[in-house]
Order: C-alpha cells, then sequence, then structure tokens
C-alpha cells in the first residue's frame, strides 16, 4: 500500500545552504533504499517535506525525522494512501527556492513566505502540486 505523508518543522539551528544539501543528498541515498520518494522545500528555518512510499517505509522514516534533534515544531500536515505517486521522480526532489516566484507563495498564505505552521495540509499539497507543474522542483532521481 502507497501513502504520502507531508510534514513540516523548524530546523535547529537555522541551516545554511551547505548543510541543506548534504542533507539532500543523504536522503536521495537512504530514500532509493528505501522506496521512498518525495520533495524537500526549506526556507528561512522552515522544512516542508512530502513522501511518498509504502506505508512501514514512510512510516519508519516520518519516526526517524521525529527524532532527528534538527528538527523542532513537527507537524503532521497531511496523511493519505494514494494508488500511484505523484512525486516519484525523485528520491528526494528539492525546491529551488531561488527560482520561486514570490507571488505563489502569496497565493496560499498571508505573506510571501514559507508558512506551513499557518495554512492547511491541503493548501500546502495545493502548493507542492504548484511547484511540481512550475518545474521549480530539481534533483531528478
Amino acid at each position: 500500500m502507497l501513502v504520502r505523508l507531508l510534514y513540516a518543522s523548524r530546523a535547529v539551528p537555522a541551516l545554511g545552504p551547505e548543510e541543506v544539501t548534504a542533507i539532500v543528498q543523504r536522503s536521495r541515498a537512504d530514500n532509493q533504499a528505501l522506496g521512498v520518494t518525495g520533495v524537500l522545500c526549506y526556507s528561512e528555518g522552515v522544512f516542508m517535506q512530502l513522501l511518498e512510499g509504502g506505508r512501514a517505509a514512510v512510516s519508519r522514516l516520518y519516526g526517524r525525522i521525529a527524532s532527528d534533534p534538527r528538527h523542532r515544531d513537527l507537524e503532521l500536515l497531511s496523511y493519505e494512501e494514494i494508488s500511484e505517486r505523484r512525486f516519484g521522480a525523485w528520491c528526494m526532489g528539492q525546491v529551488n527556492m531561488a527560482r520561486l516566484n514570490p507571488a505563489l507563495l502569496l497565493k496560499y498564505s498571508e505573506h510571501a513566505a514559507l508558512e506551513p505552521f499557518g495554512v492547511s495540509g491541503a493548501a500546502s499539497m495545493a502548493l507542492f502540486e504548484e511547484l511540481l507543474a512550475t518545474a521549480s522542483i530539481v534533483g531528478h532521481t
């Protein structure tokens, strides 16, 4: 059974670009071994990540993230059973925030910033769908 999980957290401490790149590279290798795919969005100390894969693998991975001391204020935004992957092209894609039009963020929140804690899971999922449609996700498998 396939599932899709979307969560948000705050980084402790805020991470630099090199640290985020290292996380993405490690996640690609780990996720490929687990059969998990997904996308990471990181901006100004906020993570928002979407994971797709088998229920057991995604649940174990989320448990590891929840116990990772680099995360705080972890919130599950959405969890659903799916019939097919929507973000299957990436073991771990990354949103290129430099290419992102701030108006897209403003469409889903009060400010032109990544604010997954103040919007619904459905709005956060819609944002990821638009990121996919606008080719703002990089790092194909």
